[in-house]
C-alpha cells in the first residue's frame, strides 16, 4: 500500500529537498506552499523524476483555522509522515519591526504547525505508525537578539516537539525537532530588504545535505537532529556561559551578517 507525506513550506529549499527524498522513497506527496508556482514546478519535476502522485495545496499557513482547512482538503487522507517545515524570517529591533509580519510568523511556526501536528497524530497512534518533522533550528538553544520572534519561536517547536516524543513512546510513532545551523535556501532573502545574503558563510551548509541528514534522523525516530560538528558545538554552549553573553554574541552575529 502506498504510503502518504505531508509537506508543508515544499516548493523550495528545504522542504523540497525533502519531498525529493520521500519521493525517492516512493510516497505520495501533498505538498503545501504559499507559492503557487514554485509548488507547480515542484509537482513537475518530482512526478517526471519519480513517478509518484504529487497533490499540491497552496495555503498560507498564517490565517487562521488553516490546518482544519488543509485536512479537510484531503479529505481526512491517512498521513504516514508529516514534515512541518514552513517557515520565515525577520530582522530588527522589536519595538521597530512590523507586528502584522510578526503575528503571521508566529502563527506559521507555531498555530498552524501545532494545530497540524494534532491533527495529524490522532490517525498515527491509532495506526500505531508515523512519523512527524518539526523544523525547529540552530537558533533554538539561545535568544536571538535582532530576530527575537524567530528565535522564540523555534524555541518553542524544539520543547513542544520533544516533550511530545516523549508522550508518543510505545505507540509507534516518532517526533523529530531538526534543528539545522546556516543553508543555503532563500531564507535569508526573507528576513531583510537590505541584505539577502548572509555575510558570515564559514558555516553555510548546502540544502540537499542538510535535508538528508534530517532525513535520516527522522527514520530513525531520532527526538532532535543537529547538523554538523560545529553547529553542535554551538547548541551546548549556552550551559556553560552567561545567556547574556550568548544573547550579545548571537547579536553581533546578526549585525555583522548586515553591515
Amino acid at each position: 500500500m502506498t504510503k502518504t507525506a505531508l509537506v508543508t513550506g515544499a516548493a523550495s529549499g528545504l522542504g523540497y529537498e525533502l519531498a525529493q527524498l520521500l519521493a525517492k522513497d516512493a510516497y505520495s506527496l501533498i505538498l503545501v506552499d504559499i507559492n503557487a508556482d514554485n509548488l507547480a514546478k515542484a509537482k513537475a519535476e518530482i512526478e517526471s523524476t519519480f513517478g509518484v502522485q504529487v497533490i499540491v495545496l497552496t495555503k498560507d499557513l498564517s490565517l487562521p483555522n488553516i490546518a482544519r482547512e488543509i485536512i479537510d482538503d484531503i479529505q481526512n487522507r491517512p498521513i504516514d509522515v508529516l514534515i512541518n517545515n514552513a517557515g520565515f524570517g525577520l530582522f530588527g529591533s522589536f519595538a521597530e519591526t512590523d507586528w502584522e509580519r510578526e503575528s503571521a510568523m508566529l502563527h506559521v511556526h507555531i498555530m498552524s504547525t501545532t494545530h497540524l501536528t494534532k491533527l495529524v497524530l490522532k490517525g498515527m497512534v491509532a495506526r500505531n505508525s508515523g512519523k512527524i518533522l518539526n523544523m525547529s533550528s540552530l537558533a533554538a538553544f539561545q535568544p536571538g537578539p535582532l530576530m527575537s520572534i524567530y528565535y522564540a519561536s523555534k524555541g518553542y517547536m524544539l520543547s513542544f516537539s520533544e516533550a511530545i516524543a516523549n508522550e508518543l513512546k510505545g505507540t509507534g510513532v516518532t517526533v523529530t525537532a531538526f534543528c539545522p545551523g546556516p543553508t543555503k535556501t532563500a531564507f535569508q532573502e526573507t528576513v531583510s530588504e537590505d541584505c539577502k545574503d548572509n555575510k558570515i558563510t564559514f558555516n553555510m551548509a548546502e540544502a540537499k545535505s542538510v535535508a538528508a541528514y534530517g532525513y535520516k534522523a527522522m527514520l530513525k525516530g531520532k527526538a532532535y537532529a543537529i547538523p554538523g560538528g560545529f553547529n553542535k558545538f554551538l547548541a551546548t554552549l549556552p550551559r556553560f556561559i552567561p545567556r547574556n553573553t550568548a544573547a550579545a554574541i548571537v547579536r553581533r552575529i546578526q549585525e555583522k551578517n548586515r553591515e
